[in-house]
């Protein structure tokens, strides 16, 4: 995405066009376009006629382009797990990797990021019934490994509002909520995490069609993504609109829920009741 915001604006700054830049490489404009959008991956001698056609000489310059678009095209640690992994979802895996803010509001589970791998066992279970059980252990596994950008260097914040219904719904058995709520309860101690809970008594709030996810970057060449995911598929928004909507609802939900100083000691109540 930092690569193709970046030939959007040697694009910009040489006047040419789609279509003009297209012709350099006897690609249509449409081909163009996608690469700027990091719909497709960068082909390394495309990258250097491009470079050559909007008038880029410098050796440095060059060499240090091409090797972010190597290194833009260098598969991530997710994909030995490309046999379970939908390729839709890969790039959630990898904004969630590179992000310094993420934001969520989730209705129904307990954040992956914060689950135990018996609660993902079983949460996936329910998702994806008939999956081979090695299927499942594989997943679980993918799950468990992207946490840990929870304890990396500059680690993300993680800012979760979640539901009362995630917390009051029995997953996996009486053990395996206690555990998932001891899980949450020794995150509230992490400087990194901020979880909040909309409790019922709360009524009515702005994002009650479903959850989503909003990502930020430290890159300003990246702008904030909102994520929606449905039983086949997940969209990204990068529209200002669109993630501005998203934004406010969060917003607001986050005033609405219960602060995050309450959540360690509401989550102990609930643990009682399992």
């Amino acid at each position: 995405m930092v690569l193709g915001k970046r030939l959007q604006d040697l694009r910009e700054q040489a006047g040419l066009s789609f279509e003009q830049a297209g012709r350099a490489l006897d690609v249509t404009h449409a081909t163009i376009r996608r690469m700027e959008k990091a719909e497709v991956g960068l082909k390394i001698p495309y990258v250097e006629k491009l470079l050559m056609t909007y008038g880029v000489t410098s050796p440095e310059e060059i060499s240090g382009f091409l090797a972010l678009a190597r290194e833009a095209n260098r598969p991530g640690w997710w994909h030995s797990f490309r046999d379970v992994l939908p390729d839709w979802f890969s790039a959630f895996v990898s904004l969630e990797g590179e992000a310094s803010i993420i934001r969520a509001y989730e209705p129904h589970y307990v954040p992956g990021l914060l689950q135990t791998p018996d609660y993902a066992r079983a949460t996936l279970r329910a998702g994806q019934p008939h999956a081979p059980a090695a299927e499942i252990d594989r997943l679980v596994t993918l799950r468990t490994e992207r946490q840990a950008l929870l304890s990396k260097e500059k680690a993300p914040l993680l800012w979760f509002v979640m539901d009362e219904t995630v917390l009051r719904r029995p997953i996996g058995g009486r053990k395996v909520m206690r555990e998932q709520i001891d899980r949450l309860i020794e995150a509230t101690e992490l400087p990194n995490v901020r979880l909040q809970i909309m409790p019922f008594a709360a009524g009515p709030h702005p994002a009650m069609y479903g959850p989503f996810h909003i990502f930020r970057f430290q890159l300003q060449e990246i702008p904030d993504i909102a994520y929606v995911e449905s039983l086949v598929s997940g969209v990204y928004f990068d529209e200002r609109d669109d993630v501005s909507a998203f934004l406010e609802a969060l917003d607001r939900m986050c005033a609405q829920a219960a602060p995050a100083r309450s959540t360690k000691a509401m989550l102990e109540g609930m643990r009682k009741d399992f």
